[in-house]
């Protein structure tokens, strides 16, 4: 009875494994294999089996994700987000990405340590977020970008919506601070308009500007989302073995595109602002925009040219016959200055020593952030140390310096995203020869895809960042949207930057008109810079790099407050 019991349980196992085979066409495929592998003759014949079997296995799927603290280019703590797939039964770390965390630009400048403790504490809170995130993620293809944006969104926005809440509670229980009372503007002398009585001068009290808009809540955490999504995305191309550019590229027409351009570099030369040690705050970054038509490499070559003139400049003025030249960490050059013009100057010059002309070998761009500048007990903008101006006047101040100097191309953040008439009138004013962009002043990545329109400030286009809670959907959603509108976007980096090189793929698979990132003086920006090299080369060499032959200035719909289409552009060749 043992004996036939066991001959019947090899006959069942024999029946379970041929079925088991046979419903997975294993038979036909062996002897496809190896009459394949016979008649190519390979050298390596279990490579080539590999090969050859690897077509049926089943598509990877995320096994885990883990968190943990890395330094970013400045030094300071940031998370690292790992992805690990099942491939061919074997868990495998595919990749890492690392974004810096945006948190610090909501903490107050003034107390670096608190910054740090704070810091630390949202690096902390995003690794946890990462260990309860993994399980939720496990089984998920790293190919479907939306589903896990989607899952990250869902998991993020309840603590957004209790941060919101807390914000609003401290909100009723702090007493409102005191609006400084509107000063008194002096009437234009007698004689310089019609009509002007004689006799006692009338005081015009100007219209107080508008109270500040309460600051987007910081979750604590958030970078986890942001850093996840990335990961993500990197996993996908590296298992498909395509750049992530052209997976991007691929996820965001749908089909791999054919033809690519690459995004304009604004590329960060000089640094001043709130932070510099000279009496001028209004320019925070000048930067340089090429000529429409050079390459990457063309336009990284001239600007290194500029900087080591400016070098020299800079040296033949200073008494010891050396500058200190500190260095940002914008990567670029922080120097001080007491007028308006300094900058333009300084740079108009080394254009003279070099041979290039302003307005047409390059032009420049202007990030005001003028939203560091607003001095609130006196309801205006502190331009330079001692010299304050209304909203309107700024409106003047940029309109009578781009008539100056029309190679200026872009202004960024003007103004605070609250002055909005003056965003409208800048942009009515300026638009046919300068971009009017918003960065700070835009609103999150989060809310332009929701919204899928620029309505709060009015202006020609958003600095894009991947930072904090910002998914790759969403980013996509607002490229979209922004090339619908006509508006000219910009990928931007963060002011202290992580050492990954994913903006330079983010910006060609977007479609980024521009690419903001930073200067040439720090690693981590050239790091990027060197990435934008290798992809244009790959484009190059696959004939798939196209040049636009213009920049165009959209022009602005008001009642929509969107841009017009291509029959409705100017601009400079």
């Amino acid at each position: 009875m043992s004996c036939q019991r066991e001959a019947r349980e090899r006959d069942e196992l024999k029946q379970a494994a041929t079925e088991f085979y046979r419903i997975r066409q294993v038979p036909e495929r062996l002897e496809e294999a190896l009459n394949c592998t016979f008649f190519l003759g390979p050298q390596d014949v279990y490579g080539h089996l590999a090969n050859y079997f690897a077509q049926y296995s089943e598509t990877p799927v995320i096994s885990s994700v883990r968190g943990r603290k890395v330094l970013d280019g400045v030094g300071k703590v940031t998370v690292e987000a790992e992805v690990l797939c099942t491939v061919k039964n074997i868990n495998k770390l595919i990749c890492s990405s690392v974004i810096p965390c945006g948190l610090l630009d909501k903490v107050s400048p003034d107390a670096p340590d608190e910054n740090e403790q704070v810091n630390c504490q949202s690096v902390e809170m995003a690794i946890q977020w990462i260990r309860d995130l993994s399980p939720v993620l496990k089984g998920v293809s790293p190919s479907d970008q939306h589903k896990v944006d989607q899952i990250l969104s869902d998991f993020y926005k309840p603590k957004m919506e209790e941060a919101k809440e807390k914000m609003e509670m401290e909100r009723e229980l702090t007493p409102l601070p005191d609006q400084p009372a509107p000063s008194p503007k002096p009437s234009p002398l007698p004689g310089k308009k019609k009509g002007s009585s004689k006799g006692k001068k009338a005081s015009v009290v100007e219209k107080p500007i508008p109270p500040a808009e309460p600051p987007e809540p910081s979750v604590q955490g958030s970078i986890a989302i942001g850093a996840l999504s990335l990961a993500v995305a990197n996993a996908s191309a590296i298992l498909t073995e395509t750049p992530l550019y052209l997976h991007i590229a691929a996820l965001r027409n749908k089909q791999k595109p054919t033809e690519f351009f690459m995004p304009t570099p604004m590329i960060t030369l000089l640094n001043y602002g709130k932070c510099s040690p000279g009496k001028l705050n209004l320019m925070k970054e000048v930067l340089v925009i090429p000529q429409v038509g050079l390459s990457v490499h063309q336009s990284l070559e001239m600007v290194l040219t500029l900087q080591k003139q400016i070098f020299k400049q800079l040296d033949s003025i200073s008494k010891t016959g050396t500058v200190m030249k500190n260095v940002s960490p914008l990567g670029s050059l922080l120097l001080g200055g007491d007028r308006i013009e300094q900058p333009l100057d300084l740079i108009s010059e080394a254009c003279h020593h070099t041979g290039l002309e302003l307005g047409k070998n390059l032009y420049l761009a202007i990030n005001c952030a003028a939203h560091e500048l607003m001095d609130y007990n006196k309801g205006k903008y502190e331009t330079i140390s001692g010299t304050f101006k209304s909203p309107d006047e700024m409106v003047d101040l940029y309109v009578d310096l781009i008539n100056r100097h029309p190679a200026i191309l872009a202004l960024l953040d003007p103004l605070r995203k609250e002055d909005s008439v003056q965003w409208e009138s800048l942009c009515n004013t300026l638009g046919s020869k300068c971009y009017i962009l918003s960065e700070a002043a835009a609103k999150p990545v989060s809310e332009l895809s929701e919204s899928g329109t620029i309505s709060h400030p009015t202006c020609m286009g958003v600095v894009i960042k991947h930072t904090n809670e910002t998914t790759i959907s969403q980013m996509m959603d607002v490229f979209i949207h922004g090339e619908a509108e006509k508006r000219a976007d910009v990928f931007g980096c963060a002011y202290e930057e992580s050492d990954g090189d994913s903006p330079a793929d983010l910006a060609v698979g977007f479609g980024a008109q521009f690419i903001k990132l930073g200067g040439l003086l720090r690693g981590e920006r050239t790091t990027k810079y060197n990435r934008l090299l290798a992809i244009e080369d790959e484009l190059t060499q696959a004939g798939q790099l196209v040049f636009r032959t213009k920049y165009e200035f959209p022009i602005l719909c008001n009642d929509s407050q969107t841009l017009g289409g291509p029959e409705e552009t100017h601009g400079h060749s």
